[in-house]
This record gives C-alpha cells, sequence and structure tokens, in this order.
C-alpha cells in the first residue's frame, strides 16, 4: 500500500475568517499532540521507549482452545540507562521466554522476567533488559508464549455458531483486553505498524484487522500486515468456517454460508455509498478496505471498529435501521477513532462523540435530516433517562472522567461518552456558524492528527486557532438554542471545561425539530396510555405501528417504560393491541417490549422473556432484562435462565451477570467465575450499554 502520510491540506475556503497572523493555524498547525507519560489503566512503562513495530506468529489449536507462538517488539529506547521493559499481561498468557536481539550483537540474549499483580484486569510483564542500551538504537524483544481464555478471546464450539458446522475464535480488545491477546502496551496512547503469521488448521478462514492479507495453503499459514499504525486495541483477528462476497471496490462482506445470503441482501452497495459520502464530509478514508465480519449472536458488544475489519453481531440484520446506523458508526471510526485516537481512556469521548456526531452528519446525507433527527432523539431520551435514575452530579456523567486505579476503563463506556460526547461537538459546530465550515475544519483536523493520539486539548486548541474569531465577544449560548453571539477568548477556556469536567446533562442540545413529524405521533400515543386508564380503542387508530419505523416503535417503548410499573388493566390492554406486531420485529425492539413485560410482572408473557434469553446471549440484549428481573419478584427466574445458559455467554458478560445475580458471592453454584473476567461495571454502564451502539 502506498504511503498514506499526506501533508496536511490547506484551509477550506468556505471559513468564516481567515487566521489571524502569527497564530498557529497560520503556521502550520499546532505542534505535537500532547501523549500522556502516565495512563493509570496501563501497568506498562510504555513512555520510555518508542514502538516502531510488532509482529505476531502464531498457531490456532482449537482442540484445546489455545494460541501458541510469539510476539517481537521493535523498540528504541528513549532514555539512557534503562534496566527494564514492562509489558501489560494477563494471568490468562503463559510466558516462557523471552530474548533479545541487540543492534550490533550475534544471536538473542535470553532475559529474566517476573508477573507482578496490577488489576482485575491485567498485570504486569517486567522483562530486565541488557546493559548498556543506547538511547535512539532499535532493539528486539520476543516473548513466547501461550494462551486460551482471557477477556479478550471467545472461544465458540461448533454448536454455539450460527452454522453449527467448525468451531470459532474472535477476538475483542476494547478497552484494555488486548493485554491477555498478547504482551504489550495496552494504551490508546501508543501506536504502531504490525504483521502476523497465524497458522490453522484445514477449512478455517483467519481474518485479521490489516491492510494487507495472504495465504499459504501449502503449510495453512494466513498472512497479515497493517501498514498503518494502530493502538494496541485495534489488533483484532477472528478464525472459522468464514465466506465472503464483495459487495464494493473495497469492501466484502464475510458471514459463515449460512449468514452470507442475507447479509450480503441486507447490505448490498450501501458500504460504498456511506464510505463516498464520508470521503465528501472528512476527507480520504484513510485504511485502504473496509471489510464487515458478522460474528455469531455471542459477540459481547453491537460492533467494534476494527480498522479495515468491522465486527458486528449478525442479530443486527433483523433491523435495517439499526444496521445502518451500527455499521455507519464504525465507519465513522475510520476517521474519529482509528485515526485520529483518543490518547486517554479518560477523554473516550474524543473517539465516541466525534465518531457519532460524524455518524449523523453521514446519515442525514444518505437518509435525510428526519430519520437522524429521530434517531438523535432515542439517544438523548436515553441519556437523559440516565441522568433522571444518576442524579446531575454523578461523576460518570463527565466528559473527562477520572479514572482511579484498579477500575476497569471499559466500565466507564457509558451514553454520556457517546451523546454527552456528541453535543458538544454540535455545540462547536453551532459556535462556528455553518455546517459546512465545521465539516472542513474536521477535515483539517484529521489531517493534522491521523495516526496520533491526542487529547481534549489538542482539539480545542486546533478549534480555537481555525476560528480565531471565536476569540471575540460574547458570552455561551442558552442551554437549546444557538445565538450569534460567540464566547470571549477568557470564558471560552472556562466553558470549554465546564463542558469537560461538569457533571449533569449537556449544555446544549440541538434542534431536533426536523424530525417532529416523525416523533409527535410518538407523544401523542404516549400521552394516550399514560392518562391512567386503557384508551379507547378509537382513539388508537390513527397511531397505526405497522407503519411505524423501528425508532419509532423504540421510542415508544422506551417512554412506555418509563411509565412503568402500569395499572394491570392498562398492561393487559397494552398486550393485546401490541404483542403480537412487536413479536416478529427485532431484537431492539423485543427486549424494550419485554422489560415492559418484566417491569409490570406481566406474567402471561414469561415465556417470551425465556425464549429471548436463551436465543440472544449478547450483553446489550441480556444485562438489561437481567437487571429488571433481579429488581423485581423475579429473580428466581433470572437465576434459572442463567443456569441453562450461562456456559454460552461470553466470560465478561457471564461475569456481569453473576455479580447482578449474585451481588454478595460474585460466583454463580455451577461454573466458577473465570479469573480474567471484568469486574462488575459502574451501575450506569450497564444500563447504557441497551441503548448505545457500543464500538467497545
Amino acid at each position: 500500500m502506498a504511503d498514506l502520510q499526506q501533508t496536511p491540506t490547506s484551509l477550506c475556503c468556505c471559513r468564516k475568517s481567515p487566521p489571524v497572523p502569527g497564530s498557529r493555524a497560520s503556521a502550520g498547525g499546532p505542534g505535537p499532540s500532547r501523549r500522556p507519560l502516565v495512563d493509570v489503566a496501563s501497568a506498562s512503562n510504555f513512555s520510555c521507549f518508542s514502538l516502531k513495530h510488532l509482529h505476531l506468529d502464531l498457531r490456532i489449536n482449537f482442540a484445546v482452545k489455545e494460541l501458541s507462538g510469539w510476539l517481537v517488539l521493535d523498540l528504541v529506547p528513549l532514555q539512557p540507562g534503562l534496566q527494564s521493559l514492562v509489558l501489560d499481561c494477563h494471568p490468562s498468557l503463559l510466558i516462557q521466554t523471552v530474548d533479545c536481539k541487540v543492534p550490533g550483537q550475534t544471536g538473542l540474549t535470553s532475559l529474566t522476567y517476573r508477573l507482578d499483580p496490577f488489576s482485575d484486569y491485567g498485570s504486569a510483564l517486567n522483562i530486565s533488559l541488557p546493559n548498556g542500551l543506547k538511547p535512539g538504537r532499535l532493539i528486539q524483544v520476543t516473548v513466547r508464549y501461550s494462551t486460551t481464555d482471557g477477556p479478550a478471546i471467545w472461544w465458540l464450539d461448533s454448536e454455539l455458531t450460527c452454522g453449527q458446522a467448525r468451531p470459532l475464535v474472535f477476538t475483542q480488545g476494547h478497552s484494555v483486553c488486548n493485554r491477555s491477546f498478547f504482551p504489550c502496551f495496552d494504551t490508546p496512547a501508543v501506536k504502531s505498524t504490525y504483521t502476523a503469521s497465524v497458522r490453522v488448521p484445514e477449512g478455517i478462514t483467519v481474518l485479521m484487522s490489516a491492510s494487507r492479507s495472504s495465504y499459504s495453503s501449502l503449510d495453512r499459514v494466513f498472512q497479515f500486515s497493517m501498514e498503518l499504525p494502530v493502538p494496541s486495541y485495534l489488533v483484532a483477528l477472528v478464525a472459522g468456517e468464514l465466506q465472503h462476497v464483495d459487495v464494493g471496490p473495497r469492501s466484502r462482506v464475510w458471514a459463515e454460508p449460512c449468514l452470507l445470503p442475507v447479509a450480503v441482501q441486507k447490505l448490498g452497495g450501501s458500504v460504498e455509498r456511506w464510505l463516498a459520502v464520508a470521503e465528501q464530509l472528512f476527507g480520504p478514508y484513510l485504511w485502504g478496505r473496509c471489510d464487515i465480519v458478522f460474528l455469531p449472536p455471542s459477540f459481547p458488544i453491537v460492533a467494534m471498529e476494527n480498522p479495515c475489519l468491522i465486527f458486528i453481531i449478525a442479530s443486527i440484520l433483523e433491523s435495517s435501521e439499526f444496521l445502518v446506523i451500527d455499521v455507519v458508526h464504525e465507519i465513522a471510526h475510520g476517521w474519529f477513532g482509528n485515526a485520529v485516537t483518543n490518547a486517554s481512556w479518560e477523554e473516550m469521548w474524543l473517539s465516541e462523540g466525534l465518531a457519532t456526531y460524524a455518524q449523523r452528519r453521514i446519515t442525514t446525507q444518505t437518509h435525510g435530516e428526519a430519520f437522524t433527527c429521530l434517531e438523535t432523539a432515542v439517544r438523548l431520551d436515553a441519556l437523559h433517562r440516565q441522568l433522571r435514575l444518576l442524579g446531575d452530579n454523578n461523576p460518570v456523567s463527565r466528559l473527562q472522567v477520572k479514572i482511579q486505579p484498579g477500575v476497569n476503563p471499559s466500565s466507564l463506556m457509558n451514553l454520556f461518552t457517546y451523546e454527552k460526547g456528541f453535543c458538544f461537538v454540535a455545540y462547536l459546530s453551532q459556535l462556528c456558524g455553518d455546517v459546512r465550515s465545521f465539516d472542513c475544519f474536521l477535515r483539517d483536523y484529521i489531517s493534522q492528527f491521523k495516526f496520533r493520539s491526542v487529547v481534549s486539548l489538542d482539539l480545542i486548541d486546533f478549534f480555537l486557532d481555525y476560528f480565531p474569531e471565536l476569540r471575540g465577544g460574547g458570552r455561551l449560548p442558552e442551554r437549546g438554542s444557538v445565538e450569534s453571539q460567540i464566547i470571549t477568548s477568557d470564558s471560552s477556556g472556562l466553558e470549554f471545561e465546564r463542558w469537560l469536567g461538569d457533571t449533569g446533562p449537556p449544555l446544549f442540545e440541538p434542534d431536533l425539530s426536523a424530525g417532529g413529524n416523525l416523533t409527535r405521533p410518538i407523544r401523542e400515543l404516549c400521552d394516550l396510555w399514560g392518562e391512567g386508564s386503557p384508551p379507547d380503542l378509537t382513539c388508537l387508530n390513527p397511531y397505526d405501528l405497522n407503519t411505524w419505523s423501528s425508532f419509532q416503535i423504540v421510542l415508544f417503548l422506551d417512554r412506555m417504560l418509563d411509565l412503568s410499573p402500569l395499572k394491570p388493566d392498562v398492561m393487559s390492554s397494552l398486550s393485546s393491541c401490541y404483542s403480537a406486531l412487536l413479536a416478529g420485529l427485532s431484537a431492539e425492539v423485543q427486549v424494550r417490549w419485554l422489560q415492559i413485560v418484566v417491569r409490570n410482572s406481566f406474567t402471561e408473557e414469561l415465556p417470551r422473556v425465556r425464549a429471548f434469553l436463551h436465543k440472544h446471549t449478547s450483553r446489550m440484549y441480556t444485562v438489561p432484562l437481567y437487571e429488571d428481573l433481579v429488581a423485581g419478584v423475579m429473580k428466581g427466574v433470572a437465576v434459572e435462565i442463567f443456569n441453562q445458559t450461562q456456559r454460552r455467554l461470553h466470560p465478561n458478560l457471564r461475569r456481569t451477570l453473576q455479580q447482578i445475580l449474585f451481588p454478595t458471592n460474585c460466583s454463580a453454584p455451577s461454573i466458577p467465575p473465570p479469573p480474567n473476567a471484568f469486574p462488575q461495571p459502574v451501575a450506569t454502564a450497564t444500563i447504557a450499554l441497551q441503548d448505545v451502539n457500543v464500538s467497545a
């Protein structure tokens, strides 16, 4: 692949005024991004080295569910006298040997090492280095290891796959899981290129998040090369009975054979259209390929933005609208999150908030403003539901979250990361007065910082240099409005600090009136059902859910959840009117209806709750229902369903559900909790995952 690190593009002519003379924008942009020297979620000493490249040579053994082989790190020491290399690791990794090759020396030097405890989600591999290493001179460190079950790796027996023909294994690195895949600097502050060789049994296809791949049938080895720098969490692998169909000049769909036809039918030529629109808005797509692989229902999240190879759960194929949103969101990560990455998990909004904004810019172009406003209304509704539950002072509602030592960053991924982050980006767009001008800003932001990791101040400084007129007089627009007055240079830092550091709701929300024709009937129907007694059926005639979109039905059900518990006669009437229709709709719709069933102890439909939890084993569907079952009078039912399905659950999800069901005893009676499982997320995370497109 050709070198894609182009020189920064010139500033667009659509800007409202040129940079002030002598500003950093007129001098070619800001200096280096502010990479933190410490990441509380990493045990490594990454700031002491420059990681140039990593190579994985692995063998997949499905019989014993093991990955084995070695890792080679190309490192440049940055300081004199370094005595140790500390990598993020995990107890599930079995380290066998560590060697080092130093320029000018022949052969390998065997190194001593030890494993030190770090947290519930990892450990520290402390490697003693040879004496006399010189700063700026490359060394190669090789770690031979094997791994079986870890937070990053999920082995599926053939009966748990969609086709039930061959076993499958996949990895999920976000946010700090890949330290159980290979020893690494497991921090988004560090990026490098990588290569991999993977040996597999006959009939197995391997895919990785890489820009190039090849296969040798003679020795059954897949070769991969990612020629652009990525953080460790974006190194991903899936292996199983996978086939593909090209759906565009740079995109193909991968899936098990039984899933492939419907996946291709659902996506068609849309991927290339979405890519083209994104390029018009944000500049060239940097990753070459944009392939999509559909994974079985046990994939623990909705989707993952691995560069060149998006992972997405197969159950999302049931809903065309959710499929659009989820795929477009992951495509948007190609610019925001993958190309320019948050340097710390404490500022995850830099990836998720910007990707959500970009997703909505794309869908506005491809599906219309009303569609985007409706989808945004669903998410912002969920955000305010969270705030009512948690209170405005809850620290997890900050955009800049302080991670305490030992707290898994994955537990902080919630609606605030996405939706409050989106509102901040939308606010910046409104400040510059023209959405097209802000598109140009984002395009140049990507050009300036591509393949680097940034903090919030990098974005804000670049924004104020790009729009120097915003340093003039004025004040913060009122919440929910857009005013022509602009904040002063002194108050701008204060207002940005409020956005990043204050708890509570967004200081500004975009105008969603363009979706009014879609949201108005929802509000009216909810008013009818919320009057305290069953509505007259003739009053319901104008509101035919058969004609509504999935997002309209979801918003209606979410608001009925807010009204629960309902009076028994209201719940019975609600079931009579809608239950049969909802049973044939997507899982996103069904899970909300079943939450209403559980919250109202509507035992007539309890068998549907059981059937749903036996079929769907992903976090976004299971956690909300289990939480509602436990909160009500049906904990015994929840325990029974869990005992019947736990062997089909991802280990991380299994642990979460164990802690929901057995809060004083984290292990369930049947299967002890795996040592590699996540600690219990904060309550907000488990609730929020229902309502958010987690890209982990």
